[in-house]
């Protein structure tokens, strides 16, 4: 199990404040469900393979305190590669898919043959993509840098890190990409800066996924970001031709996609196919429970 998930939803968290979610775990098949299901989060990534989830550190820091890549957003992949299946009307074990989930976190995951084998996410939810508040990956050497040179403390870092980085530290002004887009429409120039640094660290982040795949069946965006931010999602994959996606994308009503719960929004015969599925994991707990009690 992962530990300490600062930022994530602690229903869903693979952390230690997933119990919290349910301070009285019943005893029974019920009790055991509600136990099972508050790892869920990141068990889509339990079988990743070991370079993958290897980080290259001291072997005591991996053996002894169990330092590995563990991933998150598991019950989002979980729905929308389900949904993906069904929309291109393949099995789940005959797709090499990335789906990106883009929200408050943000992370992107490889999957192959119903598999996810690289996520972008490690140990905790701050690694990986630019994220609302959350910086994503950084240097190590620039915390010990700031610890040192600048007095920085262990506690200072975290909040800074957690709450005050990613698009708010960018734009200074907030986390939301609807309002950094209404901004740079108004000449905004940090801004601007904040959504380009975004799209191109998602960029980044899905080309390295690509790196654990043969081919790419779909690519498919979830997340609040990723289902309601049509100039995100253009600004990524206009500028992924490399790995055969295309811009120009179609903009569903919003309602539409809710209602039907996943729309392909790329130009038919234009490339890779580029879905967008509403976020499900609520749904998806409603199936995991449902398989866990046997109903």
């Amino acid at each position: 199990m992962a530990p300490d998930a600062p930022a994530a939803s602690p229903l869903t968290t693979g952390g230690r404040c997933a119990p919290a979610a349910i301070p009285d775990r019943p005893r029974g098949r019920r009790g055991a469900a509600a136990a099972e299901l508050t790892g869920r989060r990141g068990r889509r990534h339990k079988d990743l393979p070991a370079p993958a989830h290897t980080y290259a550190v001291p072997e005591r820091w991996r053996t002894e305190y169990g330092l590995r890549r563990y991933g998150f957003h598991g019950l989002s992949y979980s729905w929308a590669l389900q949904r993906t299946a069904q929309a291109l009307g393949r099995p789940v074990d005959d797709l090499q898919v990335m789906l990106v989930h883009l929200g408050g976190g943000c992370s992107a995951c490889a999957v192959r043959n119903g598999h996810s084998v690289d996520t972008t996410m490690g140990l905790t939810p701050l690694e990986g993509l630019v994220m609302s508040r959350r910086s994503g990956s950084l240097d190590p050497g620039a915390l010990l840098w700031l610890q040192r040179r600048h007095g920085l403390s262990t506690d200072e870092l975290d909040d800074a890190l957690h709450r005050q980085s990613g698009l708010l530290g960018l734009s200074s002004t907030s986390g939301d990409t609807r309002d950094l887009v209404r901004a740079r429409a108004e000449g905004d120039a940090a801004a601007e800066l904040a959504l380009a640094t975004f799209t191109l660290s998602c960029r980044r982040g899905m080309a390295s996924m690509a790196a654990s795949l043969d081919r790419l069946d779909a690519l498919v965006f979830t997340g609040e970001i990723g289902e309601d931010q049509p100039e995100v999602r253009e600004e990524i994959c206009s500028a992924l031709t490399v790995l055969g996606v295309r811009g120009e994308l179609l903009v569903p009503e919003l309602e539409d996609l809710m209602r039907e719960g996943l729309r392909r929004i790329d130009q038919a015969g234009s490339g890779v196919p580029v879905l967008v599925v509403a976020t499900g994991e609520t749904q998806q707990i409603a199936v995991e429970t449902r398989r866990v009690l046997g109903m």
